[in-house]
């Protein structure tokens, strides 16, 4: 099963003993992420490397390996599909991740509670992907 992952379940993935680090990881699901989010993640760097105490070398080797368990989607691929989210999308922000599970027929992992405020693509949270996972 493929679901897309929101670039706030990403952040997780640069915390050392993070829970949805480690279900990321050993992830069932067959992860995608447009490249806005590895954008998003590269805008916040500073705070992400302050928050989760980790050097701009950590930082650049886990925005790696994170392509490992996260396949990321080249906005061209995706990009037909970002008109027809407009109508529906609660963030404006968050229209390449509606269109990517648009494309893909898949559903978001995110944990922005606004997203849920719309009936054209499932949103689960990290709470529900456990309990999909168990």
């Amino acid at each position: 099963m493929k679901i897309a992952v929101d670039t706030n379940i990403l952040f997780s993935f640069f915390w050392k003993n993070s829970f949805t680090k480690k279900l990321l990881i050993n992830s069932l699901f067959e992860l995608v992420s447009p490249e806005l989010a590895i954008e998003e993640l590269k805008k916040y760097s500073k705070e992400i490397m302050k928050k989760a105490k980790i050097s701009k070398k950590d930082f650049d080797k886990l925005l790696k390996d994170l392509g490992l368990y996260v396949k990321i989607i080249n906005k061209k691929e995706y990009s037909s599909f970002i008109p027809n989210c407009e109508s529906f999308s609660p963030d404006k922000d968050d229209l390449e991740f509606f269109a990517l599970c648009k494309k893909f027929s898949c559903s978001l992992w995110s944990n922005d509670f606004i997203l849920k405020r719309q009936n054209e693509i499932k949103v689960l949270t990290t709470k529900e992907i456990i309990e999909l996972l168990y």
